[in-house]
C-alpha cells in the first residue's frame, strides 16, 4: 500500500488516498501501520475518500495510530489532508470541503503552504462529549463553566469541557513546563465521568492574544501539538474572559493560530498553522 508521511507541528500522520477504491484495512492493520516499532509510525491515519454527496469535495476518515480505532476529528490533520489534496492534484483548487463522521470542515491552503481550517462550531452541552456532570458542584468565569473534576490522592483538576467533533476538558496552569501532565493527563482523558474519554489540554495564558499549550491525547497519549485541543483551549479562555478574539497557540512541535470573533453566538472557529510532507513510501501489510 502506497502511503504519505506528513506532520502538523509535530503532531504526525500517515495519510492514504483512498479515492479510487475503498479503504480494506483491519483495525490490526491499521494499529501495525501506526507502530512507531514495527510499522511506519503516527499518532492518525489520515484516509482521503470519495465526496460521499455533492455538497462536499472529499470523505476524511481519522484513525488512532495506536488503538487503530476511528476518531471524529483532528485539526492539524486536516491542515495536513487540505495541503495533500491540493498539491497532489486531487482538488481544484486551494479551498475544499470536508465531511468527517460528525460534521463538515472548510479548508484553505495559503500560498505560503499553511493551511487555515474552519473548525465548525463548539459545543458546550456535556452530552455532547459526553461529559456526566451530576453531583459536581461547577463555578462560573465569564462566560465559562468550570467543573472540579475528583483525581487519585485527593487532587481535583478544574476543567472546562465542550465539544469540537472530538471531546475536550481545559485546565488552566501557571507553567506547562512543570504541569503534572504525565499524571492528571491520563486520569482525567480515562476518567469516568467521560463515557468516550476525553483530550485533556493543559494551557498556560502569557498574554491575552498568547499561550502555551501541551495537551494528552485519547490513546495516544502526550502529542507534541493537538489542532482541535488549541481551539478547545483558546475557546475556553474566550469565554472565561482570558484571552482576545486571536491567540497564538505554542506546542511542544510549533505555533497555530486560532481566532474566534463571534463567542456571543457560538460561531465558527478557525485554525491556522502549518502542514508539512515529509516523505512517501510503500508498506506490505
Amino acid at each position: 500500500m502506497h502511503f504519505t508521511k506528513m506532520h502538523g507541528a509535530g503532531n504526525d500522520f500517515v495519510v492514504i488516498d483512498a479515492t479510487r477504491a475503498p479503504l480494506a484495512l483491519t483495525r490490526e492493520q491499521l494499529r501495525h501501520l501506526g507502530d512507531r516499532r514495527f510499522g511506519v509510525g503516527c499518532d492518525q491515519i489520515l484516509v482521503i475518500t470519495a465526496a460521499p454527496d455533492t455538497t462536499v469535495d472529499f470523505g476524511y476518515r481519522i484513525f488512532n495510530g495506536a488503538s487503530g480505532d476511528e476518531v471524529e476529528h483532528c485539526g492539524n490533520g486536516a491542515r495536513c489532508f487540505a495541503r495533500y489534496v491540493v498539491e497532489r492534484g486531487l482538488a481544484s483548487g486551494p479551498e475544499v470541503r470536508v465531511r468527517t463522521i460528525n460534521r463538515t470542515l472548510v479548508l484553505h491552503v495559503r500560498p505560503d503552504g499553511r493551511v487555515t481550517v474552519n473548525m465548525g462550531t463548539p459545543d458546550f452541552a456535556p452530552a455532547s462529549l459526553p461529559f456526566d456532570p451530576s453531583g459536581l458542584a461547577s463555578r462560573t468565569e465569564g462566560q465559562e463553566t468550570f467543573w472540579p473534576l475528583p483525581l487519585a490522592d485527593g487532587q481535583v483538576a478544574d476543567v472546562a469541557t465542550l465539544s469540537m467533533g472530538n471531546p475536550h476538558a481545559v485546565l488552566r496552569v501557571a507553567d506547562v513546563a512543570t504541569a503534572p501532565v504525565a499524571l492528571w493527563g491520563p486520569q482525567i482523558e480515562g476518567h469516568a465521568r467521560f463515557a468516550h474519554r476525553v483530550n485533556a489540554g493543559f494551557m498556560q495564558v502569557v498574554a491575552p492574544d498568547a499561550v502555551r499549550l501541551r495537551v494528552y491525547e485519547r490513546d495516544a497519549g502526550e502529542t507534541l501539538a493537538c489542532g482541535s485541543g488549541a481551539v478547545a483551549a483558546v475557546v475556553a479562555g474566550i469565554r472565561a474572559g482570558w484571552l482576545a478574539p486571536e491567540v497564538e497557540v505554542a506546542t511542544r512541535g510549533g505555533a497555530l493560530r486560532v481566532a474566534w470573533y463571534s463567542p456571543q453566538d457560538e460561531g465558527p472557529v478557525t485554525l491556522t498553522g502549518p502542514a508539512t510532507f515529509v516523505f512517501d513510501g510503500d508498506i506490505a501489510l
